[in-house]
């Protein structure tokens, strides 16, 4: 945090308070009037000039009052958060006697989105835990021709199997039941070394070690595990009042929600990498599963937000979901 005296910080946080609460912008008379202040006009005026010089308060007019800077919204959160409001610990209180009582994890998901973004009015998103390492290594290894089609069964860890379609060359089952045995065999010495295929097998095994790598290339679909909540709440804050303002966030959640999530903690608008999120703060917390998996919970809006309520309710749904899926 900037040196800033306890006097700057206090004008600081109160008039994001004042901002938050009302989004317009803040005179040193209408602080002092709101919020008590044991100070003078003058005396917040001159705090609010220093804060001004600093980047962390802009004034949009010339005669009117101002309203925090992106910088300021961050020096706010890093240093003088208040306590979370009624609505985090509403959500606290909902989530102790929860239990596994859902049929599918996406279900679980998708009612913590949900009232994740009823409570705050934000976008709210949560992803399946995802296995640390996303390429795994291969343990095991089936092929079952069928017709003109070879089935490949891949098993990578205890709970991770999937399965490849290939085409099946010209070639007899016998040389398929001897590919799956070299394999086998290979697996078990650690890794599969092709270079020492023997002639053979080439036919069938081309075949396999193709379909193994474009397979080994592939993305995993994250963004198909993803849950989202609350774009109606959203497009009722003042600053998404345009629709097209909200365009491109609302296609990245659809189309590769995995990009709006970054490291952990809050990122207020241009922080965020991505051009659609630059008008908006991420509040996101991650939570693992029981196998080492990794997810996350999200909360999106304008950086206008309850900050110190949004970091509660994302860490509160992240412990949560820990404790049920352990």
């Amino acid at each position: 945090m900037p040196t800033l005296s306890s006097r700057q910080q206090e004008v600081l946080q109160l008039a994001v308070r004042h901002y938050v609460d009302t989004m317009e912008p803040v005179g040193s008379k209408t602080l002092v009037r709101r919020f008590g202040l044991p100070a003078s006009p003058a005396t917040v005026r001159s705090a609010m000039g220093v804060l001004e010089q600093r980047g962390l308060l802009t004034q949009p007019h010339t005669s009117a009052g101002r309203v925090p800077s992106q910088q300021g919204y961050r020096v706010y959160v890093d240093g003088l958060l208040p306590a979370p409001g009624a609505v985090a610990q509403q959500l606290e209180r909902e989530l102790t006697g929860l239990s596994l009582q859902w049929a599918a994890l996406d279900d679980l998901l998708l009612h913590l989105s949900r009232r994740l973004s009823d409570l705050t009015g934000l976008l709210s998103l949560i992803t399946r835990p995802q296995p640390p390492d996303p390429h795994p290594r291969l343990q095991a290894l089936r092929l079952v021709a069928s017709g003109d089609r070879l089935l490949v069964f891949l098993v990578e860890d205890a709970a991770t199997a999937r399965s490849l379609n290939l085409r099946l060359p010209s070639t007899n089952r016998g040389e398929v039941e001897a590919l799956e045995g070299w394999v086998r065999d290979q697996l078990g010495r650690g890794t599969i070394d092709w270079a020492s295929l023997p002639p053979q097998l080439s036919a069938c095994g081309a075949v396999v070690r193709q379909g193994l790598a474009s397979h080994g290339q592939a993305p995993r679909l994250l963004g198909k595990g993803a849950v989202a909540s609350g774009l109606a709440g959203l497009l009722a804050q003042p600053e998404f009042s345009q629709t097209a303002s909200l365009r491109p966030l609302v296609e990245l959640v659809e189309e590769a929600p995995q990009q709006v999530l970054q490291q952990g903690g809050i990122w207020i608008g241009a922080e965020h990498p991505h051009q659609a999120l630059h008008q908006c703060a991420l509040v996101q917390a991650d939570y693992r599963s029981g196998d080492g998996g990794v997810g996350q919970v999200a909360l999106v809006g304008p950086m206008r937000m309850a900050y110190a309520t949004a970091r509660a309710a994302v860490r509160s749904v992240a412990l949560v979901l820990e404790r049920l899926l352990g």
